[in-house]
């Protein structure tokens, strides 16, 4: 059965292909319309706001946070799935109540230059993060890293995925989904009735890790709840699927993605927490699944993670190319300039792949630690409507962020022990609470100093 996955990632490939149409105009390949400029509706909305953040490192991730940490380190993750509904009501202010056609705009409005400067900064950083990771998964699938099978198949994935995603765009992306999500759904249920069909698992074995706090499970999901509330105004994947439809509808589908993806999240992440329950002894948890399941569920899971990281893929492409050739308007927004900024990225993100770091988690980690500056903007200047915070509140936000940032990634990774030898989910906890806490004090401060300063007068 060793075709069988090569020839799955070359039916999706195939597919998404052929349902790529080629974009003809700038308001289809920055902003999805169709051909006679109709906006994107329900289903085919939601859908791709589910696909394109069940990404194959989340999946991934869910697993093995289950694996290690019973079901609460699965919980953890699923819990990130509720910047839907922070995301869904960050669009709704932005859009309906401030009048904004883009986050940059409203920083820009509120902070100037340096204001759009720091967002496109992290903005950047997360969108290649995005590119790197779902290559190193597919890599991972394929084989050995370093083999020529695992530099082949992310060769070969990232051709394909460039390929139809500089086609037609945001277009391509969304009528991709829209299948990738229907494979995808189909996949992980087919995958569901053969784990609980099996003899070798059962639902007692979820319960395997007892709920305490002083355990890195608990830990992650109390850092999940707080990165949520600025988690999805830096992801520009999200925030761009916000501005593509009418109000009701985009409502509608941040309400619906909501729930749907942190149903498959908490689902797949379950096989990882069936396999930590059964593991021998120095196990890894593919291991175990392949020893408890057997080879077709194996099969099906990795088909599960080649349908979402194709489908994530082409969406950091198309955000990437509205990032600096609309948003930041940094070339002139043609269709020329877009498929080339998509060719960038994919370079970015395969430079990466091959000389840079291997953890996954890491990634998300570092990228949810960095967004936690624009906590205090959610808070205070777009839902408090607040036009009288500085400049240097914000700012001093963004360093402070960063910094927690960089420190928990040199933390993690054995480069530093500044915070002791507490876990590195502990140190976690405490650098995202030291970042939201001082970042809206810095904005209460602010604020506060410059009651007496015009609208506008804010530097």
């Amino acid at each position: 059965m060793d075709y069988v996955l090569p020839a799955l990632a070359g039916f999706v490939a195939i597919s998404s292909v052929l349902l790529s149409p080629k974009a003809q105009t700038e308001g289809a390949f920055f902003r999805g319309l169709s051909a006679t400029g109709e906006q994107p509706r329900l289903l085919t909305l939601t859908f791709s706001q589910v696909t394109t953040w069940i990404f194959a490192r989340s999946l991934l991730n869910a697993a093995i946070l289950g694996f290690y940490y019973g079901i609460w380190g699965t919980l953890a993750y699923s819990f990130y799935y509720f910047s839907f509904l922070t995301g869904g009501r960050i669009v709704d202010n932005l859009r309906f109540e401030h009048g904004f056609d883009s986050v940059q705009s409203f920083l820009s409005a509120r902070f100037g230059p340096l204001g759009t400067s720091c967002y496109n900064f992290v903005v950047g950083v997360r969108l290649i993060s995005e590119v790197f990771a779902n290559l190193l998964v597919i890599g991972i699938l394929f084989g050995a890293s370093g083999s020529q099978t695992y530099t082949l198949s992310i060769l070969a994935f990232a051709g394909v995925t460039l390929f139809y995603s500089m086609l037609g765009g945001l277009r391509a992306s969304l009528r991709t989904d829209l299948f990738q999500m229907i494979l995808f759904l189909g996949t992980l249920g087919m995958l569901v009735v053969l784990v609980i069909s099996s003899k070798s698992v059962g639902l007692n074995d979820l319960w395997f890790k007892p709920f305490d706090f002083s355990q890195p499970g608990p830990v992650l999901m109390i850092v999940a709840l707080l990165q949520i509330w600025s988690y999805p105004m830096h992801d520009p994947v999200m925030m761009d699927r916000g501005f593509l439809a009418d109000r009701e509808t985009t409502r509608r589908s941040f309400f619906h993605a909501c729930w749907i993806s942190f149903l498959c999240i908490l689902v797949f992440g379950c096989l990882g927490v069936l396999a930590g329950a059964n593991a021998l002894s120095g196990e890894s948890m593919n291991d175990a699944l392949l020893r408890l399941l057997g080879e077709l569920p194996m099969l099906i899971f990795s088909g599960c993670l080649i349908i979402s990281a194709m489908s994530t893929l082409d969406s950091t492409l198309s955000s990437s190319s509205k990032l600096i050739a609309s948003d930041m308007g940094v070339l002139r927004m043609t269709l020329r300039n877009g498929r080339m900024v998509m060719a960038i990225f994919m370079l970015l993100g395969l430079f990466l792949v091959f000389w840079g770091n291997k953890d996954l988690f890491s990634a998300v980690a570092v990228s949810g630690t960095a967004s936690m500056y624009l906590a205090p903007v959610v808070f205070f200047s777009l839902w408090g409507k607040r036009d009288d915070i500085p400049v240097w509140s914000y700012l001093f936000s963004f360093i402070l962020a960063i910094s927690g940032a960089v420190l928990y990634f040199t933390e993690s990774s054995g480069h530093s022990a500044l915070l002791g030898d507490i876990h590195k989910y502990t140190k976690l906890l405490y650098i995202c609470i030291t970042v939201l806490g001082f970042g809206c004090l810095s904005f209460w401060l602010g604020g506060l100093l410059n009651r007496n300063v015009p609208a506008g007068k804010n530097q």
